[in-house]
């Protein structure tokens, strides 16, 4: 649907307002939503494009016409348009010089608003609020992650007593998001080497104020059954689908932003879910002549981690006949052994040695923080022998 078409001409600029999650954390804008139809707020879960969607049409006119929706209407747009075009904000006038430059975040999640449900806990919720704080203090910084169609499950109890699962399909229409497209209206796409199999991957483009999200989405046409199922929900108990996941999560997600003409500055990853990542960048660095030494150097020295676990359960690690099932090829490509590979990842694990993501991103950042003060502790203390 074509909500323009359906919109007032006084009201053709909501849906940019409905679409860019800006509205979530401003309290004048979430007023003005709930005002064009108060039942509809409430039924809707607070979700302004899905209203857009569905409020009527003689509703809208009747809003269009109340002198005192005008008012408020034209004060959220206002304030809207000048915090997205300001240069005066924190870091405009602070770091004037680096005004060129991108902060490239990868998170499994991202908990940004219920509209969007790609988040499940204390992780998600860091990154939705790191990334509203980067767009209110002008921080340039674009986001990485998944869109999960099915996102979280919603728990049921039924009469036997046993929880159930039940996941449902977002109707991406009418969520808060935007396919990108290429020059000729094709969603563009991108692929990763998964084992002996090409992945796909379509990009939703997600707006949090002044900063972009790019989410990956593998259910397209050009994927088998189990590879569609990739991006399909938040985390997956099963090893094998997880570590798919995470390969295309760090691999694919470098290549969305190439695909997008973005070179990143720096690369934050925010827990080790996307530690992939900076193998695909020593890759491209040695495909251009470099080392893998001065290349994961380079690397490293452009590479921020954020852990946030402090218990050695919840950190991945993948046995390390599996890492040679999805690697051996791109080993090479990095211009080094199988024991050179391994090692980058190598940590005993409660279950016998494996590849642990979070040694590999520590091995390869620069610098590395934890969540608090106290968690910091726990973490250094925990990492001691990889991060001394």
């Amino acid at each position: 649907m074509d909500l323009k078409a359906k919109l007032p001409e006084k009201l053709e600029d909501l849906p940019e307002l409905a679409t860019n999650l800006w509205w979530s954390w401003n309290l004048d804008a979430r007023r003005m939503f709930k005002s064009l139809d108060k039942p509809m707020w409430r039924g809707t879960q607070h979700r302004p494009k899905t209203m857009l969607f569905d409020i009527s049409e003689s509703r809208l006119r009747a809003r269009a016409e109340d002198p005192a929706f005008i008012r408020k209407y034209q004060k959220v747009l206002m304030r809207y348009r000048n915090e997205m075009e300001s240069k005066e904000l924190w870091f405009d006038t602070t770091f004037p010089a680096l005004s060129d430059k991108v902060i490239a975040y990868f998170s499994a999640e991202f908990g940004l608003h219920n509209s969007l449900p790609i988040y499940s806990g204390g992780l998600g919720i860091l990154s939705g609020d790191h990334v509203k704080e980067a767009s209110d203090s002008g921080l340039p910084l674009v986001g990485v992650g998944f869109m999960y169609p099915q996102g979280y499950f919603h728990q049921r109890v039924p009469s036997h007593g046993w929880q159930e699962a039940v996941y449902e399909q977002l109707d991406m229409e009418k969520a808060p998001v935007d396919l990108a497209r290429d020059e000729n209206n094709n969603p563009i796409l991108i692929s990763v080497r998964i084992g002996d199999t090409d992945v796909y991957a379509q990009i939703w483009q997600v707006y949090v104020g002044r900063v972009t999200l790019y989410l990956m989405d593998t259910n397209v046409h050009e994927n088998d059954p189990w590879n569609r199922e990739i991006s399909a929900r938040l985390y997956s108990g099963d090893s094998e689908m997880r570590i798919r996941q995470e390969i295309m999560l760090g691999i694919g997600g470098v290549r969305v932003l190439r695909r997008m003409g973005i070179a990143p500055s720096a690369w934050h990853m925010n827990e080790g879910h996307s530690a992939f990542l900076v193998l695909e960048l020593v890759r491209e660095k040695v495909a251009q002549g470099q080392s893998f030494a001065e290349a994961s150097a380079e690397v490293r020295s452009h590479s921020v981690f954020t852990t946030h676990t402090p218990v050695p359960a919840g950190h991945d690690a993948f046995a390390f006949h599996m890492m040679e099932k999805y690697f051996r090829e791109y080993w090479t490509e990095l211009g080094i052994d199988r024991d050179t590979f391994l090692n980058l990842g190598r940590h005993e694990e409660p279950w016998g040695v494996a590849f642990n993501m979070t040694v590999l991103a520590l091995h390869m950042s620069g610098y590395a923080n934890g969540v608090s003060q106290l968690h910091g502790e726990v973490s250094r203390d925990m990492w001691q022998s990889v991060w001394p």
